[in-house]
């Protein structure tokens, strides 16, 4: 399990499978969520997530998937995009700082 410091977070990248619908909307919520914080927001399909990512957030059945396309990094799954605990968790450390691991 990888874990990182809040004040290291730059970027955070939703991945998914069709790359469609509400990871979209999760990316877009994030993007405004976290712009106060110089956080960058993109989305990638699982299978191509950059390499300078800081976080991934992704569903839970592509979390293994993602740790093989983004090895050492944190991955945040979540079970439903918008409204997920995982997700509220990632933007609570990112503006109060502390750690976040996965």
């Amino acid at each position: 399990m990888a874990t990182i410091n809040a004040q290291d977070i730059r970027k955070v990248v939703v991945a998914c499978d069709a790359g469609m619908g509400s990871s979209v909307m999760l990316a877009s919520q994030l993007r405004k969520q976290l712009k106060k914080h110089e956080v960058t927001v993109e989305h990638t399909p699982v299978n191509s997530i950059p390499a300078d990512a800081d976080v991934i957030v992704c569903h839970q059945g592509l979390a293994e998937r993602a740790r093989g396309s983004a090895p050492g990094k944190v991955i945040v799954p979540v079970q439903i995009f918008i409204g997920d605990p995982a997700v509220a968790r990632l933007v609570a450390t990112v503006q109060q700082g502390g750690q976040l691991d996965g």
